[in-house]
């Protein structure tokens, strides 16, 4: 039998509710598959700055080196909304993909037949959708110094505030992020398109030209260019005509949430976040913490259960279990259960831990 460490940092708000899920569905898994997974659990965002002092302690950090893979569930609290910037829980999500050297982050966004309904975009537009955008991770604004708010005077004299943050990329930054996504467009439709925005920041210029030389290694690959807003635009518009985007950081941020809406709910998006050789991958929802939602049993499991999902396709090398996971989700679709934020008429609504157990079984009978 075949085992693995996973690290476990569940966070806050609905993290801990939604991580039981994927744990539950994940050893459902492996007796079928014949694999065990050790969980370690550490703290992350506010409860480790409830509990530390400060939102990544060096002890999450370790663990997550030393294992095989690692699980995020989501941080944030609008409690500490008012905690220097340097302590808030968001914090710990930059730091924790530093420290692991992941700067390339894959959200599938796909539309399955059984929930075109609850996409609020007409069913012809979104069904048989299958995006994959790659945002990069570890560059940008979010990154880039200099950076910070400061007091400077006018022509008058007078002191104003002014806040400022640099979005930079390096040659490699951008060269190393390019030859993942078109990797990843050769085994899907050979169609990548790179988002920017060139025709303003120059940042956007040298990221444009990068991607074009990486190009040449791929000639199998119809490459393209677009504008982020109209990427915006293009993806409500007509999303079909996407199979594999990459972009920035920031922009990567934006478009990959509006995506989500073609599915209908943030609640369905996993995301797995990944490093040129680092050994450490680390895998997500990409939905928020929703405080207001803690402990209700209301919210969607399904985005962290196909995050433990990818874990075992790209961590572990196994892709049956990944698809067998992503059939069970579906079976349990078909059968008409719904939590509440894809609930449409004529279906039955359950809560997280229904939908959990509802999956697990559809995954233990394919052993029986």
């Amino acid at each position: 039998m075949k085992e693995y460490k996973v690290a476990v940092l569940s966070g806050d708000g609905i993290g801990p509710e939604i991580m039981e899920e994927a744990k539950k569905v994940l050893n459902a898994t492996g007796k079928v598959f014949d694999f065990k997974i050790e969980y370690k659990d550490e703290l992350i965002g506010g409860i480790a700055y409830d509990n530390t002092g400060v939102p990544l302690p060096d002890k999450t950090i370790e663990t997550s080196k030393e294992a095989d893979a690692v699980m995020l569930g989501a941080v944030g609290d609008w409690k500490y909304d008012t905690l220097p910037p340097e302590v808030r829980p968001e914090r710990a999500l930059l730091g924790i993909r530093k420290a692991l050297g992941l700067f390339a982050n894959l959200r599938p966004a796909i539309v399955w037949d059984e929930l075109v309904s609850s996409s609020p975009l007409k069913p012809e537009n979104v069904s048989g959708v299958d995006i994959m955008i790659i945002r990069e991770l570890t560059g940008d604004v979010y990154f880039g110094e200099p950076k910070g708010v400061e007091v400077r005077l006018d022509k008058d004299g007078n002191g104003k505030r002014y806040g400022f943050n640099n979005m930079i990329y390096s040659e490699d930054e951008v060269q190393r992020i390019a030859k993942i996504a078109f990797e990843t467009a050769m085994v899907r439709g050979k169609k990548l398109c790179s988002v920017d925005k060139a025709n303003v920041l120059d940042v956007s210029r040298l990221w444009r030209e990068v991607v074009l030389e990486v190009a040449k290694d791929y000639p199998e690959v119809e490459l393209s260019h677009m504008y982020v807003d109209n990427a915006a635009m293009q993806l409500i518009r007509a999303p079909k005509q996407f199979d594999t985007i990459v972009t920035g950081n920031i922009f990567g941020d934006i478009l990959s949430d509006e995506a989500s809406m073609l599915s209908g709910s943030l609640g369905l998006l996993p995301s797995a976040s990944l490093g040129e050789n680092a050994k450490t991958a680390l895998y997500e929802p990409i939905h928020g913490s929703a405080p207001d939602l803690r402990g209700k049993d209301v919210v969607n499991p399904i985005a962290t259960i196909l995050s433990a999902g990818m874990m075992l396709k790209y961590s572990f090398k196994m892709d049956e279990a990944y698809n067998l996971i992503e059939k069970s989700i579906k079976d349990v679709l078909k059968d008409g259960f719904r939590t509440a934020d894809i609930m449409s008429d004529g279906k039955e609504l359950i809560g997280t831990r229904k939908m959990g157990d509802l999956i697990k079984d559809k995954i233990l009978k394919a052993k029986s």
